[in-house]
């Protein structure tokens, strides 16, 4: 088995550009036995498949396809859809889903053709259901200390993106799972998608972002009230809070708010391509000014806190609980 490994991961690495992927290379060693064959296999790219126009392009290794591009053509060249398809586990971010959605991200980084960027889900009524509690629960704290890092440096990469990115909620969107909108410059969700910052409920703390993202959308105390209680919301409700840009009825598909995120694009691609990029970088700049005259405390903070709940009895409570399906039983140790 470990020869094998090791000749899959010899075939080729990620790309050097891409940090989180770097810091799941540096994690490999210590991961869990069960969780070597889905990385060894990422890291050598097998199984990528690449859409245009609906069609897929397979490499010669098959392997876990968990994130897609899709490049639309025509009318809408210039649109490139980030396609989750996770199944069986809700889009949940675990090693594989995280490193690969890491290599495509910064691949389309560097492309200058691209003019919006759409993040949906392939998986009926979910966006994105966070992290993947059963993957976490088998690392220690070192491995998880990592994973959390690489997937901050994902929704960084994410939000740094030079191009307009939109979000496509079409259903649950929890703790990661938000996150990742969060990271997004636009949202647009169904009436009926359920979102929310849930780690607390969970014994852990919004390790991504959103921590910092939510209150710069929603103001900081009702930001506050959401994580405090871990509560979901509505689409509806999300944008009556400022959460999301746009909320529309389901529809049949369930896809309505992909319909809807791809209509917004089409309101995008005729702009000047570099006047919209630069409009995007003058406006993040300006909320950076904003954060850099606080001593960069915010920065610090976000980094160092999420990790001081990773040796906590309550995150080890709260990872039980979810797999045991029971409710957790906090102490405050």
């Amino acid at each position: 088995m470990a020869a094998l490994i090791r000749g899959l991961a010899g075939r080729r690495g990620p790309s050097p550009r891409c940090l989180g992927a770097g810091l799941f290379r540096e994690t490999l060693g210590r991961a869990p036995r069960r969780l070597l064959r889905g990385t060894a296999a990422l890291l050598s790219g097998a199984g990528r498949t690449l859409l245009t126009s609906g069609r897929a392009q397979h490499t010669e290794a098959p392997g876990p396809v968990e994130v897609d591009l899709k490049r639309l053509e025509g009318e809408d060249n210039g649109i490139v859809e980030v396609l989750m398809r996770r199944l069986k586990a809700r889009n949940a971010l675990g090693h594989v889903f995280v490193s690969q959605m890491t290599e495509l991200v910064s691949t389309l980084a560097h492309e200058s053709l691209v003019r919006v960027v759409i993040f949906r889900s392939l998986v009926p009524g979910v966006f994105c259901a966070g992290a993947d509690l059963k993957e976490r629960a088998l690392m220690n704290n070192t491995e998880a200390d990592l994973f959390v890092h690489g997937l901050r440096s994902l929704m960084t990469q994410i939000a740094l993106l030079p191009m307009p990115s939109i979000a496509a909620m079409d259903g649950v969107a929890l703790g990661g799972g938000l996150e990742l909108a969060l990271a997004c410059d636009l949202r647009v969700a169904a009436c009926s998608a359920q979102m929310g910052l849930i780690e607390t409920t969970r014994g852990l703390l919004p390790g991504a972002g959103g921590s910092q993202r939510l209150p710069r959308m929603v103001g900081v105390t009702l930001a506050k009230e959401l994580i405090f209680t871990g509560r979901r919301v509505g689409g509806q409700t999300a944008l009556e809070m400022g959460l999301v840009n746009r909320a529309v009825d389901q529809n049949e598909a369930g896809d309505a708010a992909y319909r809807e995120a791809l209509s917004l694009a089409r309101e995008i691609l005729p702009q000047a391509p570099v006047a919209v990029r630069m409009a995007k970088e003058a406006i993040d700049r300006g909320v950076e000014v904003n954060r850099l005259c606080n001593g960069n405390r915010e920065d610090v903070l976000s980094t160092a806190l999420p990790f001081q709940v990773i040796p906590t009895r309550d995150r080890q409570e709260g990872m039980a609980a979810f797999i045991e399906k029971r409710p957790p039983h906090y102490t405050g140790e």
